[in-house]
């Protein structure tokens, strides 16, 4: 099948420059009745968003002027689960879908996204945040359209414990829940996404380079620096402070927290526990032998992929509706709604996203925020590891012992063999681990794996992957352990699908 959908894209491209002109909601004078007709397509949305999807959908059908009806049956598929659902069975796939940006990578590699016509880019990556057109891009093309720009994180606390003339300072928050026994959530030890704040703050990068087809090609990685050094000086004092929890959830305000870093999607849940003594406020810095530094942040994003189709006219027309869903206007519907950011610059800007208060304290972390682009897999793992190695060091040569473990591991992802790349291993929360060991299959007839036997309990959670990357791994729902017990983890691969039992040994 994706032989078959590469064969039709150079059609569908061009269909796309006809059907995606230069404005935000494009149809050529008198319409384009050449993709006029109607079609049955799914679409997948999160749940959340499933009806005010389906409506917007039938604005697109009562307000364009190309003749084009869509059937669309809007199916609930959070934005997590589109991308491993989509690279499982792209055939059997949505679509339209929405997706989050950390999905895009291996969405190309699996031939699950059809790339925009160049007029379409054009109006999209004008309309909307660089960074967020930026992590729809592979190569030099576009390949999905900005849905967001709100996946990010900054800093709730509790007024009743942390000064408002504190939020500013690191090490004044620290001493504020210290002196209160209060808790200082920020997720360290357990996610690369979050620790690496520390090192944005100094000025470290960690930039990947796709080709065309998605693959990683290069890696300009400064975390072990001096300036990477500095930053785990800065880390060392919160893994360091006693009230330090390895957390992101917002629901611990509710057991003793009074700082949590996380992200608009945990908004009504601390509202619900803090009331008005909510407070919100980008990063605050840390200071290093006498000089101040600003925590940075990763400014992630979902996106609205297009599914490639057989179908030319229906290629061209799909892309018309997913440039009409992404519109300013329609946008501006899902904040109203939904109190999703936008992506879209002229949104961004209004009185009404300006004033809600979750979106402003990310708007103020914008500026010290660093776009999520393409990362490769293995990387979230490879780096997480540091914030522990970082609390274990006991002086700077173990700081320094640190970052030179985490740079090896990355120049190892570029010497890996083949046969390193196509080899599958369990991962999870098993055998003491905690997502962060490897435990190696052997292939043992053609497309069937298993690991060697494994002691594990009720309610360990498992993987397989592929290359000790996320970029390929099944099943898209972790595997639960139901009883205590030795099994034998096996991988049935068929097609784009793979299949995960647990078998008594």
């Amino acid at each position: 099948m994706k032989k078959v959908l590469a064969m039709v894209l150079a059609l569908v491209m061009a269909l796309s420059l006809v059907a995606c002109g230069g404005k935000s909601n494009p149809a050529p004078e008198g319409g384009d009745k050449t993709i006029g007709g109607t079609y049955d397509i799914t679409v997948w949305a999160p749940e959340a968003a499933v009806e005010l999807t389906k409506k917007q959908i039938n604005d697109f059908n009562s307000s364009n002027e190309d003749g084009i009806t869509f059937n669309a049956t809007v199916e609930p598929v959070s934005e997590a689960d589109a991308g491993t659902n989509m690279v499982t069975d792209v055939e059997a796939g949505g679509d339209l879908y929405f997706f989050a940006q950390d999905q895009f990578a291996r969405l190309v590699q699996a031939g699950a996204l059809s790339q925009l016509g160049v007029a379409a880019g054009e109006a999209v990556a004008k309309a909307n945040a660089a960074g967020v057109v930026a992590a729809a891009t592979s190569g030099d093309s576009l390949y999905a359209y900005p849905l967001t720009a709100d996946n990010g994180y900054f800093m709730y606390y509790d007024k009743s414990v942390v000064s408002e003339d504190h939020v500013d300072s690191l090490e004044a928050i620290i001493a504020d829940c210290e002196a209160a026994n209060k808790y200082f959530s920020m997720e360290l030890q357990s996610s690369a996404w979050y620790l690496a704040s520390f090192f944005f703050a100094t000025g470290c990068v960690s930039e990947w380079t796709t080709d065309d087809d998605g693959a990683f090609v290069d890696v300009k990685d400064t975390f072990n620096s001096p300036e990477g050094l500095i930053a785990v000086k800065g880390m060392k004092k919160l893994l360091d402070s006693p009230m330090h929890v390895s957390s992101s959830k917002g629901a611990d305000f509710a057991s003793d927290s009074a700082v949590v870093v996380t992200g608009m999607w945990d908004y009504d849940t601390v509202k619900g526990i803090l009331g008005d003594n909510m407070g919100l406020a980008d990063l605050p810095s840390f200071e290093v032998d006498g000089q101040s530094y600003h925590m940075g942040s990763y400014n992630g994003c979902k996106l609205l992929g297009v599914k490639p189709q057989t179908d030319a006219a229906k290629s061209a027309a799909l892309h018309k509706l997913a440039q009409y869903l992404t519109d300013e206007a329609r946008q501006m519907e899902r904040f109203e709604a939904l109190s999703w950011g936008p992506a879209n610059i002229a949104a961004q800007g209004s009185d009404a996203v300006q004033a809600n208060p979750g979106l402003a304290a990310l708007l103020a972390q914008a500026p010290y925020s660093v776009p999520q682009g393409q990362i490769h897999g293995a990387w979230w793992d490879i780096a997480k590891v540091i914030g522990d190695d970082v609390k274990a060091a006991t002086d700077e040569a173990g700081l320094q012992a640190a970052l030179d473990n985490y740079s090896a591991k990355i120049n190892e992802l570029f010497n890996m063999t083949d046969e390193q790349k196509n080899a599958w291993s369990v991962i999870g929360a098993i055998c003491g681990t905690n997502w962060d060991t490897d435990f190696p299959m052997t292939e043992t007839a053609e497309g069937t794996f298993q690991s060697e036997a494994l002691e594990l309990k009720a309610g360990d959670e498992l993987k397989c992957r592929q290359g000790a990357s996320w970029d390929v791994n099944f099943p898209a729902d972790n595997v639960v352990v139901e009883a205590d017990g030795t099994y034998i983890v096996q991988l049935v691969l068929s097609g784009d699908s793979g299949e995960v039992t647990l078998i008594e040994g």
